[in-house]
């Protein structure tokens, strides 16, 4: 199973689990209607591969300006209505990335608890059915290096004094490297296709493969955008829609280095909070830093790096590595995804304290992994891919260097890992000539209920403003309380309003919040807490 944020949430909880018993503690696009109708698929071939699973291939057109010319394949996995006699129709579901395949998370939904990722009303009601995009999971997935370069890339040193982690010309010949590895070991008409707008049009060739007049989509983090796409080209299709976490689609689109210092600051903001929950719970319950935990963790940070930690190989399948001051500020990064992570935060600041550096590596490890295997997973080509191809990066390395600085005066810890980060689109081997620049309304659409997290580490609140300000028709539902997306984290106000729109298209009042209960630092039941 490949990452997303979703399953890096139960994959390092799991891991963590484990590691606590082991260690005893383009302007002017075309507008829809001018790209030629490509053919109607036949149907799908469906066949079966697990308890109410079934896997099928359809083919799409490469590109759809010539919807008769060459193919390409688009894995597609349902997991049939739990009670067909109720049945809906089809669920599609992206969780986001972009990179992130959503097959493998409609392939848990029968081994996670309480269905994983949806409610079990949902799963009754629809097939959900989850379509890996071109370049992504097992729809052709995007490999530019091997995996020696992953790890060479990976074991370079890291400078948390440093925006980017190293010096500028060092991070411009990694970035030329994965960027020349694309053009050497990927089809360029291929590399070329992987762009929002065209996999909204795969969804609705999987759609009509399906047999269904329309569909029904849950969109989380990147998916809001492809959510938006899609219903702004084919709005009569869209019997119902949910976008969770939704980026701002003008920033993303237009200037995405702003947008990623964006996310920096986020991201900060929720370590903040974690500062301050640690601090409010007292030394008796958070002892990381006995009432200092925001000095403590720069004084560990500092000693990290001066005095580096050596972590073995996990049986749990996280790769030797070494713990040193960027990696535990990657650590960090990644807990803030979501508030279940902060009591791992904290136990890993501790035990690193206590000179073992297995909880932090294992949450460094997280997003760059593949856990079935400790292989780096690539997860960054397949991000890239996408990016590349939907957002004006500016290819002058001055624009860059400008937004390190920037990000390094608003993101004094986490600029290390959020500067210089489009570097290998300014020397990408393919460009998107016709970038899809039209605004993402929806028009024509029902109304789409829009979900936004107060403190939410990776799509900040705004952007969800800024969704419901584009699209034409659209209600904002607001969680406060801190996480990167809302469904199924939140409580039974968000997941009853969710289900409510999705199941029978009652959407909640616009401006509806919902509290979230408050985060702590410690207890979770992966450690043996209450």
């Amino acid at each position: 199973m490949r990452p997303t944020w979703r399953s890096v949430l139960s994959r390092t909880t799991a891991l963590v689990a484990a590691a606590v018993v082991v260690a005893g503690c383009a302007a002017g696009a075309e507008p829809a209607e001018a790209v030629p109708a490509p053919p109607v698929p036949p149907p799908v071939a469906w066949a079966e591969c697990g308890p109410n699973l079934d896997c099928a291939t359809v083919e799409v057109p490469l590109d759809y300006a010539e919807p008769e010319g060459r193919q390409v394949p688009i894995a597609v996995v349902r997991h049939r209505a739990g009670d067909p006699a109720q049945r809906i129709g089809s669920l599609f579901y992206n969780p986001g990335g972009p990179g992130a395949p959503a097959t493998d998370v409609v392939r848990g939904i029968g081994t996670m608890p309480g269905a994983g990722y949806f409610s079990p009303d949902v799963v009754a009601r629809f097939d959900i059915v989850g379509m890996d995009p071109r370049g992504i999971g097992d729809s052709g997935e995007v490999r530019c290096l091997s995996d020696d370069q992953r790890r060479a890339q990976l074991s370079r040193d890291g400078d948390p004094a440093v925006v980017g982690g190293r010096p500028e010309a060092e991070l411009v010949a990694d970035a030329d490297e994965l960027a020349a590895g694309c053009a050497a070991n990927q089809d360029p008409a291929y590399l070329a296709s992987l762009s929002t707008d065209t996999v909204a049009r795969d969804m609705d060739q999987v759609r009509a493969a399906l047999g269904e007049r329309q569909l029904t989509y849950l969109g989380a983090s990147y998916g809001t955008l492809l959510g938006a796409t899609y219903a702004t080209l084919f709005p009569q299709s869209v019997r119902q829609m949910v976008l969770d976490a939704p980026a701002d689609p003008d920033l993303w689109r237009n200037d995405p280095l702003e947008a990623t210092t964006q996310q920096a600051v986020a991201g900060e903001r929720a370590l903040d909070l974690w500062f301050e929950t640690c601090r409010t719970e007292g030394a008796a319950t958070c002892p990381f830093g006995a009432g200092d935990p925001e000095a403590a963790f720069d004084a560990l940070v500092d000693r990290l790096e001066a005095q580096p930690i050596a972590v073995p190989a996990s049986p749990t399948g996280v790769p030797a590595g070494t713990l040193d001051g960027y990696w535990a500020l990657v650590a960090a990064r990644t807990a803030v995804f979501d508030r279940t992570l902060w009591p791992v935060l904290t136990a890993g600041l501790l035990t690193a304290e206590q000179g073992d550096g297995t909880l932090l590596w294992t949450l460094a490890m997280a997003l760059t992994m593949d856990p079935e295997t400790g292989a780096p997973n690539g997860l960054t080509e397949t991000n890239l891919a996408v990016n590349c191809m939907d957002r004006a990066v500016p290819t002058d390395l001055a624009a860059h260097t400008a937004q390190a600085a920037t990000a390094s005066a608003q993101t004094p810890r986490f600029a290390t890992a959020s500067g210089y980060n489009w570097l290998s689109c300014a020397s990408w081997p393919v460009q998107n000539t016709d970038r899809y620049t039209e605004r993402l309304t929806g028009a024509g659409a029902p109304p789409i209920l829009v979900v936004g997290g107060r403190v939410d580490s990776q799509t900040p609140y705004p952007w969800a403003q800024a969704m419901v300000d584009d699209l034409e028709s659209s209600v904002l539902l607001t969680r406060e309380g801190i996480g990167h997306g809302s469904y199924r984290t939140s409580g039974p106000c968000i997941d009853t309003a969710v289900d409510a729109t999705l199941i029978d298209g009652v959407l909640p009042a616009d401006g509806t919040v919902c509290a979230q209960e408050p985060p702590a630092t410690t207890a979770p039941a992966v450690l043996g807490g209450g």
